[in-house]
Formats: structure tokens, sequence, C-alpha cells
């Protein structure tokens, strides 16, 4: 009978032994899903924040098409400028070209006029000689 106590209390140190390790177990898987739960939260959070890089990428390609589209512009307008200002330099170099042949003209018709003038004063002299 002595035998048969021992066993009995051998089989229930071992099934106290087999439900501590059996709580102690559901307490690591319980923690297990904790974590599990946590990484998945952090995951969520990863994607998210992904989402919002991609997001953000997506406008800085919408702001870089546009300051390609501002900035080809801006050389359209500055060849239609250059264009411009050339056909104005040519206008003014026309005008300066003519300025200078009429200052030309003008300056032989004034010596011309002096001339015509000197002999006239020079006949009518010689008329009232």
């Amino acid at each position: 009978m002595e035998q048969e106590t021992i066993l009995k209390e051998i089989l229930n140190v071992l099934k106290l032994h087999g439900d501590q390790t059996n709580n102690r177990f559901e307490q690591i898987d319980q923690r297990f899903e904790q974590i599990d739960k946590r990484f998945e939260q952090i995951d969520q959070r990863f994607e998210q924040v992904d989402k919002r890089f991609e997001q953000i990428d997506q406008r800085f390609e919408q702001v870089d098409k546009r300051f390609e589209q501002v900035d080809k512009r801006f050389e359209q307008m500055e060849s239609k400028f250059d264009q411009r200002f050339d056909r104005l330099e040519k206008k003014v170099d026309g005008i300066r070209v003519e300025l200078t042949e009429t200052q030309e003209t003008t300056d032989f018709m004034l010596s011309k006029t002096a001339q015509h003038e000197k002999k006239l004063r020079q006949l009518s002299e010689q008329q009232h000689q």
C-alpha cells in the first residue's frame, strides 16, 4: 500500500508539474501571440508609411514635371526674346546707317549751300563794283 501511495504521490506531483508546465507554455504562447499582434501592428504601420512615401514620391514627380514644363516655357520665351532682340538690333543698326547717311547728306548739302552762298556773294560783289 505504501508503494501505491508513493506512486499516487509521484503521479500527483507529475500531474501538478505537467499542469504548471502547461500553464507556463500557455503563458509563453500568449506572450508570443501578443508579440505577433505587435509585429502585425508594426507591419501595418510600415505599410502605411510606405504608402505615404509612395504618395510623396508621386507628388515630387508631379512637381518635377511641372518644373520641367516651366523650364521649357522659360527656354521658349528666352528664345523668342533673343530673336526679337536680334531683330531690334538689326533695325537699330539699319536706322544708324540711315542716320549716318542722312547726316553725311546733310553735311554735303550744307557745304554745297555754303559754296553757293559764297559764289552768290562774289557775284553780288562783282555787280556792285
